[in-house]
């Protein structure tokens, strides 16, 4: 029984409140008693003030968020193109360092070529395609073959001094075997008229000097020439390497000698064959 007197109150109030919003209207819309439309009014807000404040408080938040969302997609597309500009300009920075790195190599295989030891011999500059390196070998593979004039055995020098020598001639391409490699042997001169081979122990491996006759001086920083004798693969008085250690061993004052390549073997972009063929 009370909860059908509540009902009926409800009722009752919202009927009254219903017939107190048109009489507003219907009066200011007449423009009369604007002032008591007015109070009305003052009084509705007052009632709907704290109402309005709840909903506003559960809303702006998700309003906020919605805003956020859109800005921060914005913000998002931004950084990426602030990143892509930034790796585009580190980009063409690497290339033009990479260029000028190029360019002083060119310029000093062009002062290679016109160096002594080469003593007029024909010559002819290449650039290297691949690189191919293990625990015990070092090749590269250049850009010019037998089409070009490349032989087998033909030496190949670069900036500071020998490079290594052609062991395979393509039509196109050629395979050098760098000084390093572990099947290079180099008979060199050093000194006083002082005879070594120098052999290659593998990329990234320190080059040794062997066949040192006991008693002979040595010392570190020493260089050692190709010695041209009759029958060696290279022409005589190319710069090979220099000492970088020197230690004599326990049996018969034989030396333990490390050297190291006197050529730059990082940056072979470029390099210079010898059409060079050993005397019988």
């Amino acid at each position: 029984m009370p909860k059908a007197r509540r009902s009926r109150r409800t009722l009752t109030t919202l009927v009254i409140l219903v017939l107190l919003s048109l009489s507003v209207i219907t009066l200011d819309q007449s423009g009369r008693t604007h002032s008591i439309a007015s109070g009305v009014k003052s009084i509705a807000s007052d009632v709907f003030s704290p109402l309005r404040s709840g909903v506003n408080a559960i809303l702006d938040p998700i309003g906020n968020f919605f805003a956020g969302a859109v800005n921060y997609g914005s913000l998002e597309q931004e950084n990426r193109k602030l990143q892509a500009t930034i790796g585009r300009l580190r980009q063409e920075q690497s290339s033009r360092t990479f260029d000028a790195r190029q360019l002083a190599e060119l310029q000093k295989l062009l002062a290679v070529e016109r160096l002594p030891y080469l003593q007029g011999l024909p010559t002819m500059m290449a650039e290297t395609v691949s690189t191919g390196t293990s625990n015990f070998a070092a090749t590269i593979r250049i850009d010019k073959g037998r089409a070009q004039g490349v032989a087998l055995n033909d030496p190949v020098v670069g900036a500071g001094g020998l490079v290594g020598q052609i062991v395979e001639s393509n039509h196109t391409t050629s395979v050098v075997r760098l000084v390093t490699d572990g099947q290079s042997r180099i008979g060199v001169t050093f000194g006083h008229s002082a005879q070594a081979t120098v052999a290659g122990q593998g990329s990234g491996n320190p080059m040794t000097a062997e066949l040192v006759a006991p008693g002979t001086k040595v010392t570190r920083g020493e260089l050692m020439f190709t010695n041209g004798l009759a029958g060696a693969e290279y022409p005589p008085g190319i710069p090979v390497a220099s000492v970088s250690s020197v230690r004599t061993g326990s049996e018969s004052g034989q030396l333990s000698i490390v050297v190291k390549p006197l050529a730059d073997l990082s940056t072979l972009a470029y390099v210079v064959v010898v059409q060079w063929s050993p005397t019988p």
